[in-house]
């Protein structure tokens, strides 16, 4: 039984030490966040410029013609429109909480 409790211990000093509560906060507030970012460039940015890639109606449906070839374009681009949102808002999120300067001296 002793061993047992000496185990639990042994974790509850490894959750506090390794910060692994703030990960898990970090992490489902990533998931947020990325959800939000995916809404806002679905609903808000996408219809801005579809028409700029002669898509009609959804960005997600444009294509490009090349010959014989299909490529389905409108779903690569919304992806990267959202990666891009998604490192802007971390990028400045890190900057304005001063988190890069944790591991200074």
């Amino acid at each position: 039984m002793k061993k047992a409790k000496k185990h639990v211990y042994g974790f509850m000093d490894f959750i506090r030490e390794q910060g692994v509560v703030g990960l898990a906060v970090g992490f489902i507030l990533g998931g947020a966040v990325s959800k939000l970012v995916s809404a806002l460039v679905q609903d808000l940015v996408n219809p801005l410029i579809a028409p700029l890639l002669s898509a009609t109606g959804d960005l997600q449906t444009a294509t490009l013609d090349v010959g014989p070839f299909h490529f389905l374009v409108g779903h690569f681009v919304s992806t990267l429109i959202d990666f891009t949102v998604i490192a802007f808002v971390v990028y400045f999120g890190v900057r304005i909480l001063k988190l890069d300067q944790l591991d200074k001296k």
